[in-house]
């Protein structure tokens, strides 16, 4: 590509970004965007497709600082103060951009951005490190689908009904919700066990009994993956693998 063909891409990016950022409703025509940016249509069609490869771009393009800190970030001993860490940082985000993440989020974008799909990676990534230190109820890939429902839907309402979602702390205590859901008793702290809980430990000991195994089944799904047992044939590990994803993602009744 050369410099002058990259170079007008980038300013229609830019302008576009920009645009967007200032926009009341957070859309922007892509006439407007050529006026801006001092190109024909012919231009940013060739570039970017249609619109929606624009905003595509544009929410790429925001959201990749975000993703830079994100893929820096050395993993730490504790993958739960990670998620908490993680889960904030997303929150923060949506605030100080809340027409860039709107766009990203809205059923309009046929195709999710890139960016999105990256940041559920990650996520689910330092889930299966938890998975790895039996701190995670359920299969990783599910747990990540309702944390990043409830983080995604609690940014979205905190940036699209500001007068209505004015508690500080919401996105907080939705987050520690979800997580008390998601991650094992032991991961939590032991705050997350009330006296009331202890005095009827005994008459709840066969709904524990059904709530550790979906737990000790993501552990072990977890630990096999990471290392591969010789002793089955491939064949025996993927239905291994399949039964052990099965009793993750079971629902104790």
């Amino acid at each position: 590509m050369s410099t002058s063909v990259s170079s007008t891409k980038a300013r229609i990016l830019e302008v576009a970004a920009e645009l967007v950022a200032n926009s009341p409703d957070g859309d922007v025509s892509t006439r407007a965007v050529c006026e801006a940016a001092g190109v024909g249509a012919p231009a940013l069609y060739r570039h970017f497709g249609d619109k929606e490869g624009l905003l595509s771009a544009v929410v790429d393009h925001g959201y990749e600082k975000y993703l830079t800190t994100k893929r820096s970030r050395r993993p730490g001993t504790d993958p739960i103060q990670d998620l908490r860490d993680g889960w904030d940082t997303h929150t923060d985000f949506a605030l100080r951009n809340p027409n860039l993440y709107r766009l990203m989020n809205s059923p309009a974008m046929r195709t999710p951005p890139a960016a999105a799909l990256e940041s559920h990676r990650i996520l689910t990534a330092d889930l299966r490190r938890a998975a790895e230190q039996g701190k995670l109820r359920l299969a990783p890939e599910l747990a990540a689908q309702m944390i990043m429902s409830a983080n995604v839907g609690v940014s979205l309402m905190l940036v699209s009904r500001p007068t209505t979602f004015t508690d500080e702390t919401l996105s907080r205590r939705i987050r520690d919700a979800v997580h008390a859901v998601v991650f094992t008793p032991e991961a939590m702290g032991p705050e997350t066990t009330s006296a009331d809980d202890e005095e009827t430990g005994a008459e709840d000991e066969e709904a524990g009994a059904e709530e550790v195994l979906p737990a000790t089944a993501t552990h072990l799904a977890a630990l096999l993956r990471r290392t591969p047992r010789p002793d089955f044939t491939p064949g025996e590990s993927a239905l291994l693998g399949e039964w052990l994803d099965r009793l993750s993602n079971t629902t104790p009744e």
